[in-house]
């Protein structure tokens, strides 16, 4: 079981020098420099966001979920996670957290495992993996599918079964429920406010989400 460390933030969202909303099935990329804070927003409730974390300095350094689950000694993410790099190098810190639970474990949805979890019919529905590689290209032309990395599912809820499965659950979040991380380094942040449809991730409604960014 999570232990939750939901945490309000004292930012305050007019003093945000960026304020975004990203349409369910969208996506967003920023490049945090160190100190800067982001401020995800569940806008409506039980909305996965689906981010990818890259030292902004080595691309290649990405997100490791085994260095930060092994570092925290658990597998979900809340206030005080931080987000370790394949490096080990420090991403990000989650400095406030009204959510207190979220997953790095059940990946992002893309066309082959929606033919798999669902039915063959989903093939071309829109999927996280097909954001990610669009916002990857877009924002420098050398990434490739290579490039894709184990991401985080803010928002998302992924029990761990007593046997060491994965299943995906009604949404612990709720509408206005936010998660803000402050960056340790130049951090390139890739998110795909996620359109799935087929899992109670998303309540079966893909909703939009929030972005806010504060100077240090």
């Amino acid at each position: 079981m999570a232990v939750l460390y939901r945490v309000e933030s004292e930012r305050k969202q007019e003093n945000a020098f960026i304020s975004e909303t990203i349409p369910a099935g969208d996506g967003w990329t920023y490049t945090l420099e160190p100190g800067q804070v982001l401020r995800i927003v569940d806008l409506e409730g039980n909305q996965a966001a689906d981010t990818l974390f890259y030292d902004a300095e080595n691309p290649i350094d990405h997100y490791s979920a085994v260095n930060t689950i092994t570092n925290q000694g658990n597998v979900y993410l809340t206030t005080g996670s931080v987000l370790l790099s394949e490096s080990g190098k420090e991403l990000v810190k989650i400095v406030a957290d009204t959510c207190g639970n979220h997953d790095t474990l059940g990946g992002a949805c893309s066309a082959q495992s929606n033919t798999v979890r669902y039915a063959h019919d989903t093939l071309p529905m829109h999927n996280c993996r097909d954001t990610f590689m669009l916002q990857l290209s877009n924002n420098d032309p050398r990434f490739t599918k290579r490039d894709l990395a184990p991401n985080v599912n803010f928002f998302m809820n992924v029990p761990v079964t007593p046997d060491g499965g994965l299943t995906f659950a009604d949404g612990v979040s709720a509408p206005g429920y936010y998660v803000e991380m402050e960056a340790a380094a130049r951090v390139l942040v890739l998110i795909s406010n996620c359109p799935q449809l087929n899992n109670p991730c998303n309540a079966y409604n893909p909703t939009p989400i929030q972005v806010l960014v504060w100077d240090k």
